[in-house]
């Protein structure tokens, strides 16, 4: 009798219990397997302007991205994100010159009841001052006089400010930036090298030639990335230079234009040459006599 009254007091209980016991233990595994810690981790920076980037996009957990330096006290960027980019620009303008690392999180949202450390992954070390791209400088004149070719250079802007004003990369380099014109005959190959730590070029030139250039941004005490991109090829031929940046398309619509206007014309006359001769033959026709 005890054993009937056992059985039939727990018995109807085991199943739930059971059946929770599986769902806790499914929602912790499926939990966990969801969870990934952040690969390919890179730094992205243009004239200080700095981007991390990672994989792979998160599904059913979100990012929380922590900044620390040898000088920087840890602090959180883009916390709870479901993007695999952040920007950390303020934070690495602290100071340019120390060197960063970033901790990126694999958070499950709204699980405030767990205390352990989310499991993380660290990126490379990342130095602003030394391994933030070169922008691309931009020539704002130039001019070509007799044998002297002038050209000036804009200093490219970063987001770095001191009292409100954005400051350039000579702000930041000072005498460590330096510009290079390569320049050449149009129409040639061979190409000539000058450098300066101003903004202005002045080299000399053959009378009468015309010549293409560019410029490219030069931090020499670099190992890495010293060397901006190039800056478009201008050349002091007018002609040249109109031609050169001509748009394809813009090219393509004036010959359609002219084949079809060309067209026009010649259909026109050929219409015209007929209604003449249509007419010319019926008026020989009324003026024939009736018995020919």
């Amino acid at each position: 009798m005890v054993r009937r009254y056992f059985s039939a007091a727990v018995a109807p209980h085991a199943p739930a219990l059971l059946l929770c016991t599986l769902l806790s233990l499914l929602s912790s595994n499926s939990g966990s397997s969801t969870v990934q810690t952040a690969v390919n981790i890179t730094w992205s920076s243009v004239n200080f302007k700095t981007l991390l980037h990672w994989d792979p996009k998160p599904i059913g957990y979100v990012y929380t991205v922590e900044m620390d330096g040898d000088q920087l006290k840890r602090e959180k960027v883009c916390i709870h994100t479901d993007k695999t980019e952040c920007d950390v620009t303020n934070v690495v303008l602290q100071n340019l010159k120390d060197t960063y690392i970033a901790r990126i999180y694999s958070e499950i949202p709204y699980n405030e009841d767990n205390f352990e450390t989310p499991p993380y992954e660290i990126s490379p070390e990342f130095v602003p001052y030394t391994q933030t791209e070169l922008g691309m400088p931009t020539i704002t004149h130039f001019e070509q006089k007799d044998v002297t070719l002038k050209v000036e250079v804009a200093d490219p802007l970063t987001p770095y400010r001191v009292n409100g004003t954005l400051q350039t990369i000579r702000d930041i380099f000072r005498n460590d930036l330096e510009y290079l014109l390569y320049y050449w005959k149009d129409q040639s190959t061979g190409k000539k090298l000058s450098k300066t730590k101003t903004n202005k070029f002045e080299v000399e030139v053959d009378k009468g030639k015309s010549y293409c250039f560019y410029v490219q941004t030069y931090v020499p005490s670099r190992v890495d990335n010293h060397r901006s991109e190039k800056s478009t090829v201008k050349c002091t031929s007018v002609q040249r230079e109109d031609l050169d940046t001509l748009d394809l398309d813009k090219i393509l619509i004036i010959i359609g234009v002219a084949v079809g206007v060309l067209t026009l014309i010649i259909i026109l006359s050929v219409v015209v040459y007929k209604c003449k001769r249509t007419k010319g033959t019926s008026s020989e026709k009324e003026n024939m006599p009736p018995n020919l």
